[in-house]
């Protein structure tokens, strides 16, 4: 499964969160899907969108719910430098 997030340039973070996201959400899909090889990839873009490719519509929308939760978590996992 490969799972690739795009975040508005529009809308800048702070230095170190979107590799801290990318590892996040890695640990909490390897939680998941034992399974499953996955590899996340997080950069800027023009807007916000999350891809998965090599899932079912069930997990597309699994890996949806998982990084809505790893991101109003944020606070928990997260420390800018």
């Amino acid at each position: 499964m490969r799972v690739e997030i795009t975040v508005a340039k529009t809308q800048p973070l702070p230095p170190g969160a979107l590799e801290a996201l990318s590892q996040e959400l890695e640990r909490r899909l390897l939680r998941q899907f034992p399974e499953s090889d996955h590899r996340v990839s997080v950069r800027y873009a023009s807007s916000n969108q999350l891809s998965v490719l090599g899932a079912s519509k069930e997990d597309r929308e699994h890996v949806s719910d998982l990084l809505q939760e790893t991101w109003e978590s944020a606070d928990d996992w997260f420390a800018p430098d």
